[in-house]
């Protein structure tokens, strides 16, 4: 959920034939990683389900949500993206020419069909989870769907898939069948959240969406009023989350989380003065709070007995 390195200009050489095996790498984001591969932590955590009962499926669902599905979903916005990023980021691997042709795309395709090959490992839950991942990473980056055109339909999705659906999976995959309606709520409650992160993070490709009429919240908008209502669309579901959790006598979780939200309340202060210039910094800081206060929300549900 923040900005990729870049590669440096002087990597740009005569055109290749075969992608540059760093380029693959960077065409994947690791750095995009950690949040759905932390989603999944939560939901095994707050199953109730001992880890080590069944640590296979532990790591595999975390290869899966992170290098796998979140990979190839990079990788795949990557490719219907080479118009935008020739204009955002000029040195990312496709149009830079170190994934040349149509190379992008094979690999995206590749690894949709490995994913769910994995997902298939992981029972029916894991599996229905896979197929949903795989077909919603595709119709938020290519068209005729395109859902990330829209500043709505666009960040809801990349945080039902980045929070909501992996910390559902997780839960699913041990429990071998579906979670508590606590357990449910308290995931949709965060992949709600994270619409606003995903619309901060929707700033660093402003002026390219612009050009190529991605409606972003912060091309219909505005920076200033994008980054308020991110601010907003963040806040309220933690706000549920801590009513839910004194509601459910786990006070001492509900305290943390309002601690959590605290310091987050701090640095959107920060952000809102420069929300252009902001907005990397708190993907940086702020949304390590709201990460954190998951798996309060996770360990709460975990000594509620809301597995299933």
């Amino acid at each position: 959920m923040s900005v990729t390195p870049n590669l440096h200009p002087a990597e740009i050489s005569a055109p290749r034939k075969y992608p540059a095996p760093r380029a693959v790498l960077t065409l994947f984001k690791p750095v995009t990683w950690f949040p759905p591969i932390w989603a999944y932590l939560c939901g095994a955590v707050s199953s109730g389900v001992p880890l080590m009962s069944a640590p296979w499926l532990v790591l595999l669902g975390l290869i899966l949500a992170g290098p796998i599905v979140c990979g190839m979903s990079q990788a795949a916005n990557d490719w219907c993206d080479r118009h935008v990023d020739a204009i955002n980021e000029p040195y990312r691997p496709i149009p830079s020419g170190q994934v040349p042709g149509r190379w992008g795309l094979w690999i995206a395709l590749f690894v949709s069909g490995l994913a769910l090959g994995i997902g298939w490992l992981l029972g029916p839950w894991g599996f229905g989870a896979t197929v949903f991942g795989v077909l919603a990473a595709w119709a938020y980056s290519a068209e005729p769907v395109r859902l990330k055109k829209s500043g709505v339909w666009g960040p809801g999705l990349v945080g039902l898939c980045y929070e909501g659906l992996p910390w559902f999976t997780g839960a699913a995959v041990l429990l071998a069948g579906p979670p508590s309606w606590q357990i449910v709520v308290i995931a949709a409650l965060y992949a709600l959240g994270a619409h606003g992160i995903m619309t901060l993070n929707d700033f660093k490709a402003l002026e390219g969406d612009r050009k190529m009429g991605v409606n972003s919240l912060p091309v219909t908008l505005g920076p200033e009023r994008a980054a308020r209502v991110a601010c907003w669309v963040m806040t309220l579901p933690q706000v549920a989350v801590i009513s839910l959790l004194f509601l459910w006598d786990r006070p001492w979780h509900a305290l943390a989380i309002c601690a959590l939200l605290a310091a987050q309340f701090w640095a959107m202060r920060v952000m809102l003065a420069d929300p252009k210039e902001k907005t990397p910094w708190y993907n940086g800081t702020g949304v390590l709070f709201y990460v954190s206060g998951m798996m309060v929300a996770a360990f709460a549900l975990r000594t509620l007995g809301a597995g299933g």
